[in-house]
């Protein structure tokens, strides 16, 4: 039971990396708040109390500082506190070269990308200095470490959150807050089955493993970074990409 007794807020928990995240957190013990804006974060968190787990679903949208600083609210008022954040919560960008960009686009993926996450930060860090500390694991990319042509606003935005992550390491280093992110390549989540089945074989051509990601793989890497095991473990970003940038 890795996180017996902690409580954790998940951001964008109803699908793909951060359903994963919720159930295994919910396995190891923890209290989980699923924090999404579809109503399948609802869904699993009710499949998660039906299985004996302690889990409440929150609507959140990670751009709006009320939405977010409720969902923080809720943990506490739920569960009595606040040990972990893991801000998942991401979209994907409308691919095209930088002088075809689409300024609309750009703003949304970076609205939520980093601001979104950023915002998490904020009053997530807020929360636990109250408590006496806690663990913040933030969700970056591959991309935020390798070059992919057309990529404009999603590199940039992981890229920014590797660094922002570093920052809120440092700031809160000896205040009982660690901060790390976790980089994850290509995953076999529902968003990756919809590509053509051309893309896919590319991405497997690039993957030195031969094959792709499980959710479930990221997320143990993310327990591991929210747990008391990982305590000499601040600023770090861990690639969980299968060799990916190792090339």
């Amino acid at each position: 039971m890795l996180l017996q007794g902690k409580v954790a807020v998940i951001t964008g928990a109803g699908s793909g990396i951060g359903a994963a995240v919720a159930r295994l957190f919910a396995v190891e013990g923890a209290k989980v708040m699923v924090g999404d804006l579809a109503e399948s974060g609802a869904t699993l968190a009710a499949g998660l109390a039906a299985e004996g787990h302690a889990a409440v679903f929150q609507y959140v949208d990670v751009t709006d500082e009320a939405s977010v600083a409720a969902l923080m609210q809720a943990a506490v008022t739920q569960f009595g506190r606040l040990d972990i954040l893991v801000a998942n919560a991401g979209i994907p960008e409308r691919k095209s070269p930088i002088h075809a960009l689409d300024l609309a686009d750009w703003r949304r993926v970076i609205d939520v990308d980093l601001t979104g996450v950023a915002i998490c930060n904020k009053f997530a860090a807020a929360t636990m200095l109250a408590m006496g500390g806690g663990a913040i694991v933030n969700m970056a990319s591959i991309l935020a470490h390798v070059g992919q042509e057309n990529s404009n606003a999603y590199s940039a935005a992981k890229a920014a959150v590797v660094n922002l992550t570093r920052s809120v390491a440092l700031t809160y280093a000896r205040q009982g807050i660690r901060a790390n992110c976790v980089s994850p390549g290509y995953v076999d989540t529902p968003l990756l089955a919809k590509l053509p089945e051309a893309t896919r074989e590319t991405m497997l051509v690039r993957q030195p493993i031969g094959r792709l990601a499980r959710p479930d793989e990221i997320a143990q890497v993310v327990a591991f970074l929210a747990s008391d095991k990982a305590s000499i473990v601040t600023g770090a970003c861990i690639n969980a990409d299968g060799g990916y940038t190792a090339i």
